[in-house]
């Protein structure tokens, strides 16, 4: 009895009281299924008949498998064209709401409102932005004498009107991110900067990017990652198409599980995405000694 007294009044006990529904999530959700699908990913299986081992099969099959190779390029086109610019933009936009300007929080909140949007609306508004016949986007290149092209219907065009709705969904959350690291840079850098004659570009470039460093690998980062994982826009927009120029990695995993019912094939995908994610994120930490200041 005294011991049991002992353990309810041990602080260790409670912790692990309340951390216990989180272990079980963690386990039940996350860790085990990590686990299993790392062996089915040496397994052909089709959710319903009996699994069989392949071994390495699933992996040597994606070296030779043309339409992963092309969802693999085409998330790397999609990564390039949203990251860069994306964070470029964010930046430029927080910069400019960092003044003290008139309205300067609902201008704040209003870029910020397609972040906590639902993706499938954000998705379908801007389907009809780009309708070719009755969609803003192409009646305002028609008044500047453009002919507009069918844009979620064209090969080249589908995957460029995708990024910039992607650019345009996740804006918000860079720009709030860039937001607190330039509110967290201390005003006696400018003011001695501007003491020493320095302009504009200068206390820009010798002040805020360097001293901005930390929130910019943190926001190159989640960023790349985000863009590997891109799946529930274009699978609205698009369903991958036209002719797979919008499929990226996830939405081929997608459909191998849940269409073809290859799960070890749909695993093996997933397992190379996360080893093609956990490289670049490892490079990209190897890389920050270069580049990132914290002060």
């Amino acid at each position: 009895m005294e011991r049991f007294r002992r353990i309810i009044y041990c602080d260790n006990f409670w912790a692990l009281v309340f951390l216990l529904p989180n272990l079980l999530g963690f386990l039940l959700f996350i860790l085990i299924p990590i686990l299993a699908s790392f062996g089915l990913s040496f397994t052909q299986w089709d959710l319903l008949g009996d699994i069989s081992w392949v071994g390495l099969g699933n992996y040597t099959e994606l070296l030779s498998d043309k339409i992963f190779i092309q969802v693999f390029w085409n998330t790397l086109y999609y990564s390039v064209g949203t990251v860069p610019l994306g964070i470029a933009i964010a930046l430029l936009l927080a910069i400019a709401l960092n003044q003290k300007i008139r309205g300067v929080k609902f201008y704040r909140g209003a870029y910020f409102l397609p972040v906590v949007s639902s993706t499938v609306a954000v998705a379908v508004v801007w389907q009809w932005i780009y309708n070719p016949e009755f969609g803003l986007l192409n009646y305002v290149l028609s008044l500047l004498g453009i002919d507009g092209p069918s844009w979620l219907t064209s090969t080249v065009w589908a995957m460029p009107a995708i990024i910039i709705t992607s650019i345009w969904k996740g804006l918000g959350y860079n720009m709030l991110l860039f937001l607190a690291g330039l509110q967290g840079i201390p005003k006696t850098y400018y003011e001695a900067a501007e003491i020493d004659g320095a302009n504009w570009f200068n206390k820009f470039w010798k002040i805020t990017l360097p001293l901005l460093s930390p929130t910019t690998f943190f926001v190159v980062i989640m960023s790349v990652i985000s863009s590997f994982q891109v799946f529930d826009i274009i699978y609205v927009m698009t369903e991958g198409g036209p002719g797979r120029s919008t499929s990226v990695l996830v939405h081929y995993l997608y459909q191998n599980a849940f269409q073809y019912f290859r799960m070890g094939y749909a695993s093996a995908i997933a397992y190379i995405l996360f080893f093609l994610v956990f490289i670049l994120t490892l490079i990209q930490l190897k890389r920050q000694k270069n580049w990132v200041i914290y002060y």
